[in-house]
Order: C-alpha cells, then structure tokens, then sequence
C-alpha cells in the first residue's frame, strides 16, 4: 500500500487550526494599514484614471462618457508632441551625461588619497538638498545679469548667454542643475565599486593590462548591473522632471498659453500634464496622458530589460 496516497487525503481535510488561524488574523492585521493604503491611493487612482482617460471631466462636472476622443486628440495636440520632443532630449542627453559624471566622481572617491570621507560627504551633500531649493539656487547662480556663472564667464571673457531667457540654453541649464546632484548616484557607483573583487585587478596586472584595459574589461562588466539600475531610474525620472522647469519658468503661465517658459523649452511631459489637469481643468484629457506616459515608460523598460543580456554581467556569469 501507498503510503504517501493515504496521508493525503487526511492532510486535505485538516483545515487551521486555531492557533494558525489567530496567527494569519494577527499578521493580517499589522499588515492592514499597508494593504488599506495600497488599495486606497495605488490601486483606486489606478484604475480611476483609466476609467477618466475615457471621459470629460473638470472635478466640478460628472464625468462625460467620450470614449477614446481624449487619446484622438492627444496625437492632434502640437502641446503633446512638443513636450515629448523636451522630454527625449532629456532622457537622450541629460541622462548618459549625468551617468558619466557619476561614474568619473566615482572613481575618484575610490582612489586612497587622506581625507577621502571629507571629500565623498562634500560631493554627497548637494544631492541632499531638496529640489525646490536647488532650482532656486540655480535660478539666481543663471541669471543673465549678476549670476554667479555669468560672472565668471565674464571675468574669462567668454560669452554669457542668458540661460533661462534663451530657448536654446533653457535645457542645458537643466542638465547643468542636474550634474549638481549627481553625488546619489556616485555613491551608489562608489559602493559598487568597492564590490569588485580585487585579484581581478591583480591578475590582469600581472598580465600586463594598463589601466584602460582593466577599467574596460574589469570594472564596467563589474558595475554593469548597477549601471543598469541607474539607467532604468534616470530614464523614469527624466519622463516625470516638472519641479526644476516649474521654478526656473517662474511657474507662471506664459503669455497665457503654457507654463513651458521661454518658446515653450521647458514645456516637458510632467509639466504639460500638471497643466491640463490643473491650468485648464480637462482632468480626462490628463488622465489619458498620464497613461501615454504610463506606456512609454513601460516600453522603454522592457527593451531595456531584453537588451540588459547583451552586456550586463552578474556573479555568476
């Protein structure tokens, strides 16, 4: 006889016992406050604005049933394509450049010279300080006329453009914000760093390697991970930038029409957005952008993700 087939069916029919069941109820319960709030403001909002994009709605009025009018209109809107056109750039310039500066502090941060801490807290710092204040900061370290930058460009004789008032220099003032707190992600790379085994170094030393062959056979597939990491979370974050172009366009409407600054330059995805939904009222039409949004991060996600096999090593690689 089975042994195992005739203890089955015992153990199918023992249900908890009370001291399991008083276990799960007291788990459930230190759990609740999570699960209450995941429903209430992830998983509620979520499908609500699903069901908005597929509306007109201005919070003061019912909701109108328009089906996919709102998407229709969204590749009809020249506000749509020019903030995706801002927000690219961003995510196509802004976000290797800040990767590479990251890395370079990085590997100066590694290198064993006295008072290192002191130097890795000075260029931590700035990552600390919080978003509004920064733009702020730069807003005045830009100004055409007595900031700090200009100033300095002036005493060199070079030119001294008038960043935040010229559309053609309003997003390389962001990517110079952006490189004042690249000193998160130093650290991340730095602490990465010091994860590489050592006797890789030495072994391709005693095999005549210089320093580039050892950075480029050794340390990038090391780090390639938490490139990759960094990547995914710059790429998000550069499709969701509104509060540093909100505070160096002065977070006005200009002229009336946009709150994108000088030409609409500065008019990125987020900021549009927040502007129909919040300037104009047409919370469906915010609604479907918002899920746009939802989709081009998802696809630029996964191709990152499929493509990560082609050069991101791990451990057991």
């Amino acid at each position: 006889m089975n042994v195992s087939s005739s203890i089955a069916p015992s153990r199918q029919k023992r249900g908890w016992s009370k001291k399991e069941r008083h276990t799960f109820l007291l788990g459930l319960a230190f759990a609740a406050p999570w699960i209450i709030g995941f429903l209430a403001f992830t998983v509620y909002p979520f499908f609500s604005s699903l069901y908005f994009s597929l509306t007109e709605y201005d919070l003061f009025s019912s909701p109108k049933w328009v089906g996919l009018n709102n998407y229709k209109q969204i590749f009809e809107d020249e506000s749509f394509y020019r903030s995706l056109r801002n927000t690219l750039f961003m995510t196509f310039i802004a976000v290797p450049i800040t990767l590479i500066v990251s890395l370079l502090i990085a590997l100066l941060l590694n290198t064993k010279v006295k008072g290192i801490n002191y130097y890795r807290t000075i260029f931590y710092l700035p990552s600390v300080i919080p978003i509004v204040a920064s733009a702020l900061l730069w807003t005045w370290m830009l100004n055409p006329d007595f900031g700090l930058i200009n100033t300095l460009l002036r005493s060199l004789g070079l030119p001294d453009p008038a960043w935040l008032l010229d559309p053609q220099y309003t997003k390389p003032s962001l990517i110079l914000m952006s490189l004042w707190g690249t000193g998160a992600g130093a650290l991340i790379f730095l602490a990465a760093l010091q994860g590489v085994p050592k006797q890789y170094y030495e072994a391709a030393q005693v095999d005549g390697a210089n320093w580039w062959h050892r950075f480029w056979n050794i340390t990038l597939p090391g780090l390639s991970p938490i490139i990759l990491f960094q990547l995914i979370m710059g790429l998000i974050g550069s499709f969701q930038i509104f509060t540093e172009s909100y505070i160096l366009a002065g977070g006005k409407v200009d002229g009336g029409k946009s709150l994108g600054g000088p030409d609409q330059s500065l008019l990125f995805y987020a900021v549009n957005l927040y502007q129909e939904a919040f300037v104009y009222l047409k919370m469906g039409y915010a609604s479907a952008l918002a899920w746009i949004l939802f989709i081009l991060v998802l696809f630029i996600t996964f191709v990152l993700m499929k493509t990560s096999a082609r050069w991101v090593y791990y451990g057991g690689d």
